[in-house]
């Protein structure tokens, strides 16, 4: 009797003995978190905003800057076409002129004797007075500009915007949401009626009128994160967090690229902004597992409590964050 005891203890040990208690119990935690997930799951995404042609993207029968729909993107417009257009074709014009008068009436058939005059006071006053009103008339709308930009209203929606090679990482880190966004494979943008190589799986959405700001960072190269549409890029820099903003006024779909040599697929990094309604930016928050706007989040659940692991359990291994980068390479 005291051999077969000796032997079962050697056994267990080992590790070779059965271990029935624990086994029938690790089924318990993962049912304990079905159930502790958050209602709000259940509410469906509101439909998929279909883009538009005359907005939020490049024409071919178009040449200039898109139509823009923020106040920064506006007054942008209206510098570059009534201030910056007018006073470039007006240069272009005179200096064009001026060399027509000098090849017309100053060539050697036309004058044989050139003028030894050196000084004119009344031209050198009109050279030297010229270009500085012309760079007073380009610095006073562009330093209002660039104090527009620099000096954001008070935020009412902040996005974290992480660049990857070759994604982007979207966070609302007020609202509990986070996602990916690949670029979205041609044909399947084609059948959505979306542009190719502009469509992304998933779009950044955000409710109309609402002051954005936007927190860009990387997790290996520099990336740039723009929309031309809102008037706004900025820099992805690894370690470190730099901050835009925008406030679309219009609904619609905008899109934009990564505008910094990123590597190999540098191409093939979209952006896609939804601006939708404020009541179906709070729909689509509550479909993907986030509380809205002003209120409270969910309590945590409580953590499951495992039991140990014994004998040859194997324990489970993250899964890795999902990408679509393979499939179009």
């Amino acid at each position: 009797m005291k051999t077969l005891l000796k032997l079962f203890a050697i056994a267990a040990a080992f590790g070779m003995a059965p271990a029935a208690a624990p086994a029938a119990a690790l089924p318990a935690p993962a049912a304990t978190a079905n159930a502790a997930a958050p209602a709000a799951a259940s509410v469906p995404a509101p439909p998929r905003t279909a883009p538009s042609a005359a907005i939020g993207q490049p024409r071919a029968d178009r040449i200039g800057l898109q139509t823009p729909v923020s106040p920064i993107g506006e007054e942008a417009a209206w510098f570059h076409n009534i201030i910056l257009m007018p006073l470039i074709v007006a240069i272009s014009l005179l200096v064009l002129a001026l060399l027509l008068i000098v090849i017309v009436f100053y060539r050697r058939g036309a004058h044989p004797t050139p003028s030894r005059n050196t000084h004119n006071t009344t031209l050198e006053i009109v050279w030297t007075l010229l270009p500085v009103l012309i760079l007073v008339a380009i610095a006073v709308p562009s330093i209002r500009l660039l104090a527009h930009q620099y000096n954001p209203p008070r935020a009412d929606l902040t996005v974290k915007v992480t660049g990857n090679q070759w994604y982007w990482s979207y966070e609302y880190p007020d609202l509990g949401v986070q996602f990916d966004a690949n670029i979205m494979p041609d044909e399947q943008a084609v059948a959505r009626g979306e542009p190719r190589q502009l469509a992304a799986d998933e779009r950044l959405v955000v409710p109309r009128g609402a002051v954005v700001k936007v927190l860009t960072t990387s997790n290996d190269v520099i990336h740039s994160w723009g929309v031309p549409a809102f008037w706004v890029k900025m820099d992805a820099v690894p370690g470190r967090i730099n901050e835009t903003w925008f406030q679309a006024d219009r609904t619609g779909v905008f899109y934009g690229v990564c505008y910094e040599l990123c590597g190999a697929r540098h191409g093939y990094m979209p952006i896609a902004v939804e601006v939708v309604e404020p009541a179906q930016f709070r729909q689509w928050v509550a479909a993907h597992g986030g509380h809205p706007p002003g209120a409270a989040p969910p309590p945590a659940a409580a953590p499951a409590v495992t039991a140990p692991a014994t004998g040859n359990v194997v324990a489970a291994t993250e899964t890795p964050a999902t990408t679509n980068q393979s499939a179009t390479r």
